[in-house]
Parts: structure tokens; C-alpha cells; sequence
């Protein structure tokens, strides 16, 4: 697929508080961002499409991955802002410290995952089409990128486009972000939201594989 003209801003990239980011994030935050039912919702959805036994990419990463403990994996690396963050990480093989907000190229090599995942976060990014155009690079083509997403963030560090939108259009909005990018394929939005009478925090995802030009037609 090739780049398409952009339809965004600089404005819509801005935010309450366009302090640096590493300020923000200094001190560890050892809390979840949505619920039990909506943190196994994300197990779930990561289950059934990331390759077990493969090298896994958990981007804007922190102290929990929400991958379920019995999904087998060889290689979890976490990218995060907060070292004691992604310390406590049990899940995870190998971690860095990285600002995507400062420089959206990512430490790693080309073709080097089999998939990558970020959960309730992506709302922070100021320059997502680069970032994910570069998570393109570090997959293996057919490789899943998940995008998972509920109602909750940090409103002085969301950008202005995402707190504009409602859950239906944050979807459009991350389709625009794949569409830009470019080199996926088989984009899907997923409503992954707990069924239950009692109130859980909606989860959302957004996900498609990067192009495997060597796949037969």
C-alpha cells in the first residue's frame, strides 16, 4: 500500500501539557489502566492472534504486559519510558527506555518480530504514522500489529484528535494510522469489550499484519 497524503495537523497532535515526556513518566506507576475484566479481555484478544512461541514486541510497555501467564512466549521485549516500570515486569526477556515522542525510530532491527502489541496507549503518541511505519520495519511480513484501547488515559498527555473522538471514531482514527503507514494488510477494528452484567471498562482493538510481499497472489 502506499503512503497516502496526510490528512493531519500539527494541532492535532498537541497536547495539555507539552512538557517533556520524560518528566511526566520520572516516577514509577505501578497501577493498571482498566479493569480485571477488561485487562483479561486484552489476554484474550492477544491470545488468539499473536504466535505463541515467538518473538513479541510490547510497545509503550510498563510493569504489566496483560499477555495471559499460560501464553507461551519466546521473546517479550518491553519499550517503555520508565525503567523501574519495566523492571517489574515479570513477563518480559528484555526491556528499553525510549521516548517514541522524541524519536519515533525504533532500537531495533528490521524483520526482528513476530508481532507487536500496545495496550491503552497508543492516545500518547505525537507522531503515530512514523511510529508505526517503523513497527512495519521491525516485523516479519504477516507479523500482527494490536492496538488495544478503552475510554481511559492521561488527558494533559492525549493528543487534542484523540480526545475530540468517541469509540467508534478512535477506530477510524487508528485505521488512518495503518492506512498511512503503510505495508499492512487485512485491517480489522474488534470491539473486545467484557460481556457482563456487572461494569467493566470497554476494550477496544485495532490490528492488521504486515504485507508479506513474497505471498503468492
Amino acid at each position: 500500500m502506499s503512503h497516502e497524503a496526510s490528512p493531519f495537523r500539527p494541532e492535532h497532535f498537541r497536547r495539555q501539557d507539552e512538557s517533556a515526556d520524560e518528566n511526566f513518566y520520572l516516577t514509577p506507576r505501578l497501577v493498571v489502566h482498566i479493569d480485571d475484566g477488561a485487562i483479561t479481555a486484552a489476554g484474550r484478544l492477544y491470545a488468539a492472534e499473536l504466535p505463541p512461541d515467538d518473538d513479541i514486541l510490547d510497545l509503550m510497555s510498563s510493569w504489566k504486559s496483560h499477555l495471559p501467564p499460560e501464553f507461551p512466549v519466546r521473546r517479550l521485549v518491553g519499550l517503555g519510558m520508565n525503567a523501574a516500570e519495566l523492571a517489574a515486569n515479570e513477563r518480559l526477556h528484555d526491556h528499553v527506555v525510549h521516548d517514541l515522542n522524541r524519536e519515533p525510530r525504533l532500537p531495533f532491527a528490521e524483520n526482528e518480530f513476530g508481532g507487536c502489541i500496545v495496550t491503552v496507549s497508543v492516545q500518547y503518541l505525537t507522531q503515530p504514522v512514523a511510529v508505526f511505519r517503523e513497527v512495519n520495519r521491525v516485523l516479519r511480513p504477516g507479523a500482527p500489529f494490536i492496538v488495544a484501547y478503552s475510554n481511559r488515559c492521561f488527558p494533559t498527555k492525549a493528543v487534542a484528535i484523540w480526545q475530540s473522538l468517541g469509540d467508534n471514531d478512535h477506530a477510524k482514527l487508528i485505521g488512518a494510522y495503518f492506512d498511512l503507514s503503510g505495508g499492512w494488510t487485512g485491517l480489522r477494528a474488534i470491539d473486545c469489550s467484557p460481556r457482563s452484567p456487572a461494569y467493566s471498562d470497554p476494550l477496544y482493538a485495532v490490528l492488521a499484519r504486515k504485507a508479506d510481499d513474497s505471498a503468492p497472489e
